[in-house]
């Protein structure tokens, strides 16, 4: 378990968030994920923040994906909120932890039906000869789980990022920019400012 997260850091992130849903951002839950594969090779994608708190920040997936597969292989990452209307972003260094199985369990249970099914049907990341043997696989999991609660697919689940290095950045005219940079030192997190 890494230094969970102060108090001022998280303040920064929901005040941040707040700020993003009252200029009305899209999806400001909305985050880009950096993995590396098994030859270093950096692979990134957009995905939907699910949770946070002191311990980190928590997101589900299939894990026989390719993000997945990479996560396994190398539980680094970084991610990165883009609040553009606000100007301001937040980038995120850590490792990846699997959450509990009843963390999974309740999150899938919150989830629309609809997508409950699709993390049954949907072979992430494989390929797909055509869109209809897709429909056809949600149609038979949607006759499979008839008249029933859809369990959460063993092979379906979230991790949590656990950061050692946080920072904020707050566009500025003339590209002068403020960076408030918080990192894990022998156990303690250090505030900094940097230079834009």
């Amino acid at each position: 378990m890494t230094t969970p997260m102060t108090a001022t850091m998280l303040a920064r992130y929901h005040d941040g968030f707040e700020r993003a849903q009252a200029a009305n951002v899209p999806e400001p839950t909305a985050m880009t994920l950096a993995t590396v594969d098994e030859h270093g090779r950096p692979s990134a994608r957009t995905m939907l923040l699910k949770g946070v708190d002191a311990d980190g920040f928590v997101f589900y997936t299939n894990l026989e994906s390719r993000k997945g597969r990479q996560l396994a292989g190398n539980p680094h990452v970084s991610l990165v909120f883009f609040w553009r209307e606000i100007y301001e972003q937040v980038k995120v260094d850590g490792a990846v932890v699997p959450v509990s199985a009843e963390e999974a369990d309740a999150y899938f249970a919150s989830r629309p039906r609809g997508s409950q099914i699709g993390a049954w049907a949907s072979l992430q990341s494989q390929r797909l000869a055509d869109r209809r043997e897709f429909d056809q696989r949600i149609v038979e999991f949607e006759s499979r789980f008839d008249g029933q609660d859809v369990p959460r697919p063993p092979h379906w689940s979230g991790f949590r990022v656990q950061p050692h290095r946080v920072e904020f950045w707050y566009g500025r005219q003339y590209r002068l920019h403020e960076r408030v940079c918080f990192e894990l030192h022998n156990g303690q997190w250090q505030e900094t400012l940097l230079f834009p």
